[in-house]
């Protein structure tokens, strides 16, 4: 709606999203009161919400979910992505309704609240992503207001004062504070995640925090490697420091080229000194620019659990789990960086290799969670390839 129209608060509503064109969205607010000020994204995988509210690349955003039943299997405590989740909060057709799931521990909208983060329901999010798809990814506000009374001028105006994703570095804000091992491997029905599951004769790898995913560590582990994780700003020294046989370059949020003033640098000496490397994707993207190539900033971004992407070797389809508002533009690849995997959903880079180097790296998550595993091989791929240098 226009400026200048009045904006009257429909009866029973106590949520609001409000964008920075003016457009505000009413529906029913639940989790947490208050606002939160992000960018408005859309997902559009049919499960695996609690991962993606708390999957740290989602960090200054507020995700709608396309799929219309989200909190009808609750939450519980181990499928989370992280320790707190980091999406500001979500837009969803349906109300929350009580949990049917014999692992949840209680109900979504509850555990929101506990996370101090918002939910806003009643919304028509099919006809929200048709706006996200035609016009991009918005900036805007989501609000709960128990009492119904929003103040739209004042929230149109934090919409509109926020700055955007492009150039902001996020993973600063995401990343663990100091290093870490990580044992922990794969969970399975009835037994939980496998506990202190890291070969100890296994290859070293040293993961990199941009704001990585659990479920990243425990495919490490079970593919036989020991971990150690070290945050975001760590130096070349911090790195070497750990004796890595190989380094992982973790996802993230944020714009690429703005972590990666102080990330490239480091990648670089690892790529000097021949260390091998994975990265998955802001570490992707921050590979591409310590070789040269260039990320741009998505119209609307790729987020969802079913994103076909062709393997360049054999043609072979992989269903793959993405999130990423940025990408490595194929056709500022050098010369020693050929691509491994194209989106064909918009033929986009979603893989590349250097062939001078031992590195490669991929846009999707092959670790998926929410998703499919058909991506799997990856970790096997790399951790195989560091047994071999051994």
């Amino acid at each position: 709606m226009a400026d200048t129209e009045p904006v009257r608060v429909p009866e029973g509503a106590t949520g609001a999203l409000v964008l920075a064109s003016g457009k505000v969205i009413f529906g029913r607010g639940f989790g947490a009161p208050g606002t939160a000020v992000g960018e408005v994204c859309f997902n559009t995988a049919m499960t695996g919400y609690q991962e993606v509210m708390t999957d740290p690349s989602y960090a200054g955003q507020i995700v709608t979910f396309t799929f219309p039943h989200i909190g009808n299997v609750g939450a519980n405590g181990e499928d989370v992505e992280a320790q707190n989740p980091f999406a500001l909060g979500c837009v969803v057709r349906e109300d929350v309704t009580q949990p049917s799931n014999f692992r949840a521990t209680q109900r979504f909208d509850d555990w929101l609240r506990g996370q101090g983060r918002i939910g806003l329901a009643g919304v028509d999010t099919r006809a929200l992503t048709r706006l996200i798809r035609l016009e991009g990814a918005p900036n805007g506000v989501i609000a709960h207001a128990p009492d119904g009374a929003f103040d739209l001028p004042a929230l149109i105006e934090q919409a509109r004062a926020w700055p955007g994703l492009e150039g902001m570095d996020l993973a600063r804000d995401v990343s663990a504070l100091q290093s870490y091992g990580w044992e922990d491997g794969l969970w399975t029905l009835g037994q939980g995640y496998a506990t202190h599951a890291a070969n100890p004769e296994g290859p070293h790898v040293v993961a990199i925090d941009y704001g990585l995913k659990r479920n990243i560590l425990r495919n490490l582990v079970a593919a036989g490697a020991r971990v150690t994780v070290v945050p975001a700003t760590a130096s070349f020294e911090d790195v070497m420091r750990h004796e890595p046989d190989g380094v992982f370059l973790s996802n993230g949020p944020g714009d690429p080229a703005a972590t990666g003033a102080y990330a490239v640098p480091v990648i670089r000496q690892l790529l000097e000194i021949g260390t091998p490397l994975f990265g998955i994707c802001l570490g992707h993207q921050l590979l591409g620019l310590a070789v040269g190539a260039r990320t741009s900033k998505m119209h609307q971004g790729h987020r969802g659990a079913n994103h076909p992407v062709k393997r360049t070797s054999d043609g072979r389809v992989e269903i793959t789990s993405m999130n990423h508002g940025f990408a490595v533009e194929t056709e500022s690849l050098p010369a020693n960086a050929e691509a491994t995997h194209i989106s064909l959903f918009d033929g986009s880079l979603a893989g590349l290799r250097l062939t001078d180097k031992p590195a490669f790296s991929v846009q999707y998550h092959p670790e998926a969670s929410p998703g499919p595993q058909d991506s799997h091989y990856l970790f096997d791929q790399f951790v195989s390839q560091l047994r071999k240098r051994a």
